[in-house]
Parts: structure tokens; C-alpha cells; sequence
């Protein structure tokens, strides 16, 4: 994770952006696969056994999403044609071993690309997306810009001894790492208090897409138990703290069940105010005010009050306010009226 300190110089916050052209140079018999982020420019063969590859990114990022990989690695290859006709092509590497276990993620890969496009508009803005799946990535997956890394954990899968459960995940987290193209990458945080800004977000689009792909209601049921398993307990213990806190010893602490889980429910809250609709039209002047640019969750909450004409600063208590809320709730069934009445107080 902290890799990119090995090769320059560079101020490592995530409102720090520039673009990248990446060259390559390895022994090719030890390093065949040489890859970095956007798009392949120029390979070849250098004396001694050399050879070079020459990647270019032509979209401004901060260089937590820098990416480098060489290495003994084979791939799947398989395309995918965008709403508006542009041909993407999609690698997935792995270990020799483990290549044949990747058809399903590579199926959920172009199954999370179109979802994009059809909820919220959003196309893949390169010509190439690689996904790298190692053993021993230390990390779960990881959205570096165009090269996604993985622990093979979280992409390969056996038909003859995966679960229904490992499928449902390398599905969400494949599709997870994808979206963060849009909400994480094209517009990413000013500094790391916002990390809620792109993973609250992502969560819950991934959810979304994992509910569309299979059945919504038990997508939901599993999202709320883990919040009652893990993030309920969290926010009722002495490691309580906002979606968006006011002060770490170490960031690395924050990447928490709070962050990540009940930042999407805050996220949830904006989908239920606006409807569909209004959730689509908030996102979309979200992206066309920001792209490109750094920026934080009172810019999200903004966009999405200014595309409605809608007064949500009530919403912005949540990114600054640890617990669990409390609701006293009274029911009572009138027999004659066959009505189920429910008051929270």
C-alpha cells in the first residue's frame, strides 16, 4: 500500500492530483506482465533481455491510486462494448494456478460495467481494465485507477467448492472496486475526513447492484444484520465516532464498519428523501460540478439539495454525529378495519 514512497518523491494527499505516464523496464523472462494505470502506449524488447512497457493516464489523481505490477502472471481476456459503441477491453491476471477460476468474475466485471450505465449514466473512460488477483495481496481489493488489485480470495471461484456466499461476494466487491471509476476516482476526497465521501457512496451503489443482480429484499435483510452484528455494537462502545471524524492518530483506523456501512445508510437517507429520481439527478450534477477535482461530503450534500431545490442540512447532523439513534414505537391492530398502525415517538 505505501509502495509508490519506493520510486519518487510526492505529497501523499488524496487533494494532491497529477497525471501519470508510467515506464516500465524488466527482465522479461523473470517480469513477462508489465502493468500500471490507463492506457498501454508502447511495449518492446531491450537488449540483455530487457523489454518496456509505456502506460499513460490521462485523467488527474492523487498516488494512493498509482498502481505498478510485474510479474510471472497469465490472464483472461474478454471485451465490453459501452452504451455509446466504444470496444473495452478486459484482462484479469493471475497466478498460472489460478486462472481458471476467474469466469465468474469476469461475468460480474461486465454485469457491474452495463449497471453503470443503465442507474446512473456512467460509462468506463479508457480503453483497458485490467483486475490483478494475487495471493498475497495483503488488502481485501483495492480501486487503483484502471488496474484494480486483489487478494484471489475475492475473484476466484470453483464451481465444485465455492458457496453461494463466496459468489455473492467476489460479485459485490468486483463490482464494488469497478465503481469506484466514478465515486472515489474521477472525483475523489479533499482529504482523508471525507474517506465516507467515496466509500459510504460506493457501499451503497455496489449494494444496489448486488440487489438488482439477485433478489433486493435478501440483499437488504443481510446489509441490516451486519449493521445490527457489527456496526450497532461499534457505534455503543468506546470506539464510537462519525462517519466522517473529526481527528485520527492513524487513518488506517478508520477504515471501519461506521465508514464504510452506515456511511451508505447516511447515503440510504438522501435515496429515501429524493426518490430514484431526485437521487439521479443529485448525482448527476455531482459529477458535472466535480469531475476531476477533490472534494468533500458537504459538496455531495450540495449537489444533491441543489439539483432538488431541496433543504437537507438536517442530513448533514449524520456525518457528524456518532450512536445509534433510539425510537420508542407503539403498534395497534384494529380487527374491525384490518389496519396495522405503527407511531415512533
Amino acid at each position: 500500500a505505501e509502495g509508490f514512497r519506493g520510486i519518487t518523491c510526492f505529497l501523499d494527499r488524496p487533494d494532491v492530483m497529477a497525471r501519470y505516464t508510467t515506464r516500465i523496464e524488466a527482465d522479461a523472462a523473470k517480469y513477462p506482465v508489465l502493468l500500471s494505470n490507463g492506457n498501454l502506449k508502447e511495449e518492446g524488447q531491450l537488449e540483455g533481455g530487457r523489454h518496456y512497457a509505456v502506460w499513460e493516464d490521462p485523467f488527474p489523481k492523487p498516488c494512493y491510486l498509482f498502481a505498478l505490477v510485474a510479474g510471472d502472471l497469465v490472464k483472461k481476456e474478454d471485451t465490453y462494448t459501452t452504451s455509446s459503441g466504444k470496444a473495452v477491453t478486459l484482462r484479469i491476471y493471475t497466478q498460472p494456478a489460478n486462472i481458471s477460476q476467474v469466469d465468474f468474475a469476469m461475468v460480474s466485471l461486465k454485469k457491474a460495467m452495463k449497471w453503470d450505465e443503465d442507474v446512473y449514466g456512467l460509462e468506463y473512460d479508457l480503453d483497458l481494465f485490467n483486475i490483478v488477483a494475487v495471493d498475497d495481496f495483503n488488502m481485501g481489493a483495492m480501486e487503483n485507477k484502471s488496474l484494480n488489485i486483489f487478494n484471489s480470495r475475492l475473484v476466484l471461484a470453483d464451481p465444485d467448492s465455492s458457496t453461494d456466499g463466496d459468489y455473492a461476494r467476489i460479485e459485490g466487491v468486483v463490482g464494488h472496486e469497478y465503481f469506484h471509476n466514478w465515486t472515489g476516482n474521477r472525483v475523489t476526497c479533499r482529504d482523508w475526513f471525507q474517506l465516507t465521501l467515496k466509500e459510504g457512496l460506493t457501499v451503497f451503489r455496489d449494494q444496489g447492484f448486488s440487489a438488482d443482480m439477485n433478489s433486493a429484499p435478501v440483499k437488504r435483510i443481510e446489509d441490516v444484520a451486519v449493521l445490527r452484528a457489527s456496526q450497532f455494537s461499534e457505534d455503543a462502545g468506546p470506539m464510537a465516532h462519525p462517519i466522517r471524524p473529526d481527528s485520527y492518530i492513524k487513518m488506517d483506523n478508520f477504515y471501519t464498519v461506521t465508514v464504510y456501512e452506515k456511511g451508505a445508510e447516511v447515503i440510504r437517507l438522501y435515496h429515501t428523501l429524493l426518490g430514484a429520481e431526485g437521487f439521479r439527478k443529485g448525482m448527476d450534477l455531482y459529477f458535472q460540478r466535480h469531475d476531476g477535482q477533490a472534494v468533500t461530503c458537504d459538496d455531495f450534500l450540495a449537489a444533491m439539495a441543489d439539483a432538488n431545490g431541496e433543504d437537507l442540512s438536517g442530513v448533514g447532523r449524520w456525518y457528524s454525529q456518532a450512536g445509534t439513534p433510539k425510537l420508542t414505537v407503539t403498534t395497534a391492530y384494529d380487527a374491525a378495519k384490518k389496519s396495522f398502525t405503527i407511531q415512533t415517538h
